[in-house]
């Protein structure tokens, strides 16, 4: 009896894949690919409580509310900071992914879900996005650690008796690991990331031009004109905010070395972190590595010239995978799909279903 209600619900359900990220959230739908790609903001009315906006619509709130509403990211560092809303957000995009899909007899879909999480995180951590997750209507939770999910996402062999080296820069945590036999051997999770990119932007404005900008102006500069390491080419930006000595409107011009200089302590950080992982791998797994190199996910890895100095600085190949920005969400996907083959690298809900 119980089989034949499970094949109801999935036969009812849409499963789908979900990328919770700090910057961005992705949802990836089973059997049609990626249908959402919003920012993980929320805009809160802080009097009454109630959601004004999530998604797009809320990031165009950031930094123009009026005090009494506030549009903020419920997850910080890749972890829920805020349940309430992160369980509003996940409902907005699991109805969202539903509604556009074919409804039958007017039911409910109570789908399954795989959730993309950090390395390392606690179990607390962990208990907080399946319940969210739960509360917000899945069926079924599973969570994926997101140096794999990009891994299964870049069509690495994960299973095999190899290693796999994967950095996962996204915008909250860079995660590092390396992978064999579907599962993590030794890895770094650091909380520096495209986040921690765009405000030292904001603290190199506030130092050198006594200009204080926003968070959205730093980001525009980063991918514009930001690198990794000099370039050979110049390229300049205006860069426009409030003078913090006159309090009047300013802008002023600034080049890409300027940015670069302002990026090297965190890049360093990123590369302290990639050595460190490589101190810890097994010498075999390390063998494997030096020959496949190491594989580059998450919109952080775009910043210019990042690959050329990880390479650089391991003396290893280095290379960004196909679509870095989708490869967790893909990933996800993949094992929702594959959900059999690839149980061994997700874990479950609490109560085991394997729905």
């Amino acid at each position: 009896m119980k089989s034949a209600f499970k094949n109801l619900f999935s036969f009812l359900s849409v499963d789908m894949a979900i990328d919770l990220g700090t910057a961005n959230s992705l949802v990836y739908v089973k059997d049609r690919g990626i249908i959402i790609n919003e920012p993980s903001v929320v805009a809160v009315n802080n009097k009454t409580g109630q959601i004004l906006a999530i998604g797009e619509e809320a990031k165009k709130m950031v930094g123009r509310t009026p005090a009494y509403i506030s549009a903020t990211r419920p997850l910080v560092n890749g972890v829920i900071s805020d349940f309430e809303v992160t369980e509003q957000m996940l409902r907005y995009f699991i109805e969202k992914a539903a509604a556009s899909s074919k409804k039958i007899f007017g039911l409910g879909y109570m789908p399954r879900v795989i959730i993309g999480i950090p390395c390392g995180v606690t179990e607390v951590e962990r208990k907080a996005v399946r319940d969210a997750a739960k509360n917000a209507g899945a069926r079924t939770v599973f969570l994926i650690e997101e140096p794999l999910a990009s891994a299964i996402g870049a069509k690495l062999p994960i299973q095999e008796a190899g290693g796999n080296f994967v950095v996962d820069i996204g915008g909250g945590t860079t995660e590092v690991a390396v992978i064999s036999l579907g599962g993590i051997v030794a890895f770094r999770s650091l909380r520096v990331a495209g986040d921690k990119l765009n405000n030292d932007i904001v603290d190199f404005a506030q130092k050198e031009f006594k200009l204080l900008i926003g968070e959205r102006t730093a980001e525009a500069i980063k991918i514009n004109i930001g690198s990794a390491m000099p370039l050979k080419e110049k390229k300049e930006m205006p860069m426009r905010g409030r003078n913090l000595v006159t309090g009047l409107p300013e802008e002023v011009v600034v080049f890409n070395d300027d940015i670069q200089r302002a990026l090297d302590r965190s890049v360093k950080q990123i590369i302290l972190a990639i050595k460190t992982t490589i101190e810890e791998t097994p010498p075999e797994l390390l063998a494997d590595v030096m020959s496949n190199g190491i594989y580059l996910a998450g919109g952080g890895s775009l910043l210019r010239g990042l690959d050329i100095l990880i390479q650089k600085e391991t003396k290893m190949p280095c290379k960004i995978i196909d679509d870095p920005l989708t490869s967790v969400v893909r990933g996800s996907g993949m094992a929702l799909e594959n959900v059999e083959t690839l149980a061994s690298v997700m874990a479950k809900d609490d109560d085991g279903d394997v729905a």
